[in-house]
C-alpha cells in the first residue's frame, strides 16, 4: 500500500477508475466505495414523496430527489420513468396537464402508500443528507491516521524486541476495552 494501488479490471480499486491524479477516492480505499444506491423499492417511495409536494415531470422528480439527498443520489431516467409507469398502473400516480406539459401527481392511494412507508423515505434521506461522512472527511481521515499510528507503534516495538507475553496481554486488554467503547459509540443499539 506504500504509494502502490491495486487496480481492478476497469482501472481502479474495487473495479472503478481512480479519480484524477491516479489515486483512488478516499471512500473507495477505506469504505469500499460510495454509499449504496437506493434499491427499486425505496425509489418508488422517493418518487411518491417528490410528487406529493407538487405535480412534477420526470426531470423535476430526478432533480427533487437529488436536491433532497444533498446531491448524494440522482436516480437515472431509466429508473424513474419505469417507476412512474408502475405507480400509474397501481393507481398511486396519475398524469395531468400543466402549462401544456404532462406532469405526474400523487393520488389518494399513493398518499396512503407513501404514508405507510414514510420511515423508509426519512431513513434514506437521513443517511444521504447532512451528517454523511463526506461532510467531515478530514476529521475521519485524522481518526484513521491515529489508528495507523497505533499500529506503527506496536510494530516498531515488536521489531525492537520489546514485545513480551506480559506486554502483549496488557495491550490486548487495552485494545479489547477500547473496542468495546468504540462499538458502544458506533452501534449503541447492538448493546
Amino acid at each position: 500500500m506504500h504509494g502502490h494501488w491495486e487496480f481492478g479490471a476497469r482501472g481502479g480499486p474495487f473495479g472503478r477508475p481512480p479519480r484524477s491524479g491516479g489515486r483512488p477516492d478516499f471512500s473507495d480505499f477505506y469504505f469500499g466505495g460510495p454509499p449504496p444506491r437506493a434499491d427499486r423499492g425505496v425509489v418508488r417511495y422517493l418518487v411518491l414523496d417528490a410528487i406529493a409536494k407538487q405535480p412534477r415531470h420526470g426531470y423535476e422528480i430526478i432533480t427533487a430527489i437529488e436536491e433532497r439527498s444533498s446531491g448524494r443520489y440522482r436516480p437515472s431516467p431509466g429508473v424513474v420513468y419505469p417507476t412512474l409507469q408502475m405507480l400509474e398502473e397501481l393507481g398511486h400516480a396519475k398524469l395531468e396537464e400543466s402549462d401544456a406539459r404532462k406532469v405526474y401527481a400523487i393520488t389518494a392511494e399513493g398518499k396512503q402508500d407513501l404514508k405507510s412507508h414514510a420511515e423508509e423515505v426519512d431513513d434514506f434521506y437521513a443517511d444521504a443528507g447532512e451528517g454523511a461522512w463526506e461532510d467531515f472527511g478530514d476529521d475521519l481521515r485524522d481518526l484513521i491516521q491515529r489508528a495507523g499510528r497505533m499500529f506503527k507503534s506496536i510494530g516498531r516495538s515488536a521489531r525492537r524486541g520489546r514485545m513480551t507475553p506480559s506486554t502483549i496481554r496488557k495491550l490486548r486488554a487495552i485494545l479489547d476495552d477500547a473496542m468495546a467503547k468504540i462499538e458502544a459509540v458506533i452501534d449503541p443499539d447492538d448493546r
